[in-house]
């Protein structure tokens, strides 16, 4: 397989530059229609909007598309933060105008879809060719009445993303299946490995890992229930999941075992650039963030382990709003995107993990390596792991919500601004004005 670098590089910088920029800028293509798309003198505009890295710009497939059907013009804008673009779709999902004929939608948000604005999305259930999914990929998208809001693009099965030369310094094995056997079946013992390390290190400050809420998600993730039950009651304050995954993360902040960076957040990019922390766990979709900030300095010094235990964090779907005056051709398109020869494209090129099982048993996919990471097999990595996610993965309205607050939460911690049974109040509290 190529290397990664060079693409994932100009793909965070693309999706940066133009992020705010897709937030502000009017979606009308000069006409009447509420999505900027339309057909006209025998042309047809599909407007597009996403968020983050998704790989379909970045990698030339909307080139690709256009060139195979020249009568096809694709207009697509990306946003460089989630949050600010869901808040954004939300408030013109209510206007109804001001769409994109094709939307992203975050795995966090696909439970609020699927119930408060299932009318405004087209359904993909008689759309042929689209039963290659994995079943809960598709599931998480579905209403109760079998509609089908969108089609898959990623998914983010879990590793744990580790320094090497740090690893060494802490006289800790450094070949990535002696690493994965140190904390192999527990996270408890990922946490134990960081009091090793922080007892051995020799060479500056340094800290175990990026962030007590990295571990939080990774542990959460590995349930079929996390915040919400399967009757769409909220369980957070309940689910021993969360508790221990709570009680387990505030124990790695409180034994300084964390840089207090919380991934993605300011602060984050430069500890990946001047190697403030020595592990980071890491979805698959992380591994073109990292490589990005890190940098060409620390090529090499980072690889990839096995994590304690399957999870997903993260995942995207792109939908088709019900209004588009080119519905049909939207629909067309976003089946060709996430068609298992486009997943396996975007992998090979950026890292992302397809959510199409044809994709996943693909060569290009199961051989993949990354240069970046040491020559590590990514593709079996992921790829392994994204077998060990539980079949029945249970989300609800406000999961992406819920998520942040916990970050927050833990991060009081991390800080010294809390005591764990406070911060916990102080989170409970948060989560309940938020989501009501």
């Amino acid at each position: 397989m190529g290397t990664l670098g060079s693409l994932r590089r100009k793909a965070v910088a693309t999706a940066a530059a133009v992020g705010a920029l897709a937030l502000v800028v009017g979606c009308s293509s000069g006409d009447d229609s509420a999505t900027g798309g339309g057909k006209k003198d025998g042309k047809v505009t599909i407007t597009m909007g996403m968020y983050g890295v998704m790989g379909i710009k970045e990698t030339g497939l909307l080139e690709q598309y256009e060139k195979e059907n020249p009568d096809v013009d694709i207009k697509a804008e990306i946003a460089g933060d989630e949050q600010t673009y869901y808040t954004a779709l939300q408030t013109r999902l209510a206007a109804g105008k001001g769409l994109k004929d094709i939307q992203g939608i975050e795995i966090g948000r696909a439970k609020e879809i699927t119930e408060t604005q299932a009318d405004k999305f087209a359904d993909f259930s008689d759309v042929p060719g689209t039963d290659h999914f994995l079943p809960w990929k598709e599931s998480q998208i579905s209403t109760e009445d079998g509609k089908v809001l969108g089609l898959g693009t990623d998914i983010g099965p879990m590793a744990v993303c580790y320094r090497k030369d740090y690893f060494e310094k802490a006289g800790l094995p450094t070949d990535r299946e002696e690493v994965a056997k140190l904390w192999a079946g527990d996270w408890k013992k990922y946490v134990e490995v960081g009091r090793d390390f922080k007892k051995g290190f020799k060479g500056g400050d340094v800290a175990y890992m990026d962030a007590a809420s990295g571990l939080f998600n990774a542990m959460v993730y590995g349930y079929p229930e996390q915040y919400y039950d399967d009757k769409g009651e909220l369980i957070y304050d309940s689910n021993p999941a969360v508790k221990e995954a709570w009680n387990l993360s505030a124990d790695a902040a409180e034994d300084g075992l964390t840089a207090k960076l919380r991934q993605f957040q300011p602060g984050w990019d430069p500890g990946l650039a001047n190697g403030t922390f020595a592990t980071a766990v890491c979805p698959a979709w992380m591994l073109s963030h990292i490589s990005e900030k890190a940098g060409d300095a620390n090529k090499g010094k980072w690889d990839v382990a096995k994590a304690p235990k399957g999870a997903n964090w993260g995942g995207s779907f792109l939908g088709v709003v019900e209004q588009s005056p080119v519905k049909e051709e939207a629909k067309k398109l976003v089946a060709w995107l996430t068609a298992p020869e486009q997943q396996a494209h975007i992998f090979k090129e950026i890292g992302n993990i397809p959510s199409s099982r044809t994709a996943l048993d693909s060569p290009e996919v199961k051989n993949a390596k990354s240069e970046y990471f040491s020559g590590a097999p990514i593709g079996q990595i992921f790829g392994a792991a994204a077998q060990e996610i539980p079949d029945k993965q249970v989300l609800g309205r406000k999961d992406g919500t819920i998520k942040d607050t916990f970050s927050q939460g833990l991060a009081l911690i991390e800080q010294g601004d809390a005591k764990r049974d406070e911060a916990w109040k102080t989170t409970g509290e948060r989560i309940e004005k938020a989501v009501g």
